[in-house]
């Protein structure tokens, strides 16, 4: 009987340590903060920022991507979801 009560709690502390496993993990999903994200990832985002903010203070009245992106829809570029601001604003200058 013994042996029995023993596999009973192994088979108990497996099923908590799973249910810790997966609480961990749900926890770092939901925890999506800079912080927590890889350092590329972070650099990049910086770098990102850093454009756009550069972009508004030289270049002040340059149109958004989205600006863009609604003008090359009513000129019908194709492939238009996929470009980028520079690679909108050549396709727009060059209709």
């Amino acid at each position: 009987m013994t042996k029995g009560l023993g596999d009973m709690e192994s088979t108990s502390q497996r099923n908590a340590a799973k249910r810790t496993i997966k609480k961990a993990a749900s926890a770092a999903r939901s925890k999506r903060t800079l912080a927590n994200l890889p350092t590329s990832t972070r650099t990049a985002l910086g770098k990102q920022g850093a454009a756009v903010a550069r972009r508004e203070r030289t270049e002040g009245s340059s149109p958004t991507r989205a600006e863009l992106y609604d003008e090359a829809k009513r000129k019908n570029l194709s492939g238009r979801s996929k470009m980028g601001r520079a690679e909108l604003a050549r396709a727009i200058g060059n209709t």
